[in-house]
């Protein structure tokens, strides 16, 4: 398989995955192993390219980050408590990944990992929306402390690769009571600090690579995974909004402990 080929269709499954609670590091590993391509030399590409998702979120609330900076310089109250929810719930992630970086490394490397991951979260996703009847719909800004402390923790559980950070953060806030609505753009939100974050990590490990222009995959392949990574993220978060306020995360529950059951199968045989 070609580079660009190799670029897009990565690209396209970044976008896909990365804000549906189905786990889109734990796909990208998959793909590793069933397209057979070097892991390794695409590392970097893979890194990057969640920053094309990222982008599509800040895009699509640029009003509602708009709003909540000048808010914070104007120490309004609405402001300040969206942006305390963020850093709050963003800080566990930071201190156990700052912890667990190398345990996460070796994780990263296990694709069975990934499968019975996609398993388990999948009932966790069902059993979820069978017993907990979703909460009203607030703006994120007025949700309490105690709660966002929840889904920050919440989110530590996708530091396993295949869990679903934003699977994590969803059935957390809607576990403790959050409207659907709300718990999605809640963790759209969430992910752009911690992803910018994670990313920002990475690049600083690898730099390098960077620096010492060691990448086997160049810039042009990356620049092409970021902008269809961008454009299909813009697609998924508006639809997957609409369709969870009127069907729920059941279905992608359903779709993870398929795909998984099948991932185990094949890795058991293969």
């Amino acid at each position: 398989m070609g580079l660009i080929v190799t670029a897009i269709l990565l690209g396209i499954l970044e976008g896909l995955t990365e804000f549906l609670p189905v786990s889109s590091t734990g796909h990208l590993i998959l793909a590793t192993e069933l397209f057979g391509y070097n892991a390794a030399q695409w590392a970097m590409f893979n890194i990057v390219i969640q920053l094309g998702a990222i982008l599509a979120v800040v895009v699509l609330y640029w009003r509602t980050f708009w709003n909540a900076g000048i808010g914070v310089l104007r120490l309004e109250p609405q402001g300040l408590r969206f942006a305390r929810n963020l850093l709050v719930a963003f800080i566990p992630a930071v201190i156990l990944g700052l912890l667990l970086k190398h345990v996460i490394d070796v994780l990263l490397g296990s694709p069975m990992v990934v499968a019975w991951a996609l398993v388990v979260g999948g009932i966790a996703i069902i059993a979820i929306e069978r017993v907990v009847k979703p909460g009203p719909e607030v703006p994120v800004a007025e949700l309490p402390l105690g709660l966002v402390i929840g889904v920050g923790i919440a989110q530590c559980l996708a530091m396993v690769p295949g869990v679903s950070r934003s699977g994590a953060t969803i059935m957390g806030a809607l576990g403790m009571g959050v409207g659907r609505k709300t718990a999605a753009e809640f963790s759209f939100f969430l992910a752009v600090p911690t992803m910018l974050g994670a990313t920002t990590l990475e690049i600083v490990d690898k730099r390098h690579e960077l620096v010492g222009g060691a990448m086997a995959v160049g810039w042009g392949e990356i620049s092409i995974g970021f902008v269809v990574a961008f454009v299909v993220a813009m697609a998924v978060i508006k639809a997957f909004v609409a369709y969870v306020s009127r069907h729920g995360f059941a279905p992608f529950g359903w779709y993870r402990i398929a795909a998984g059951t099948v991932a185990i199968v094949w890795l058991a045989l293969r």
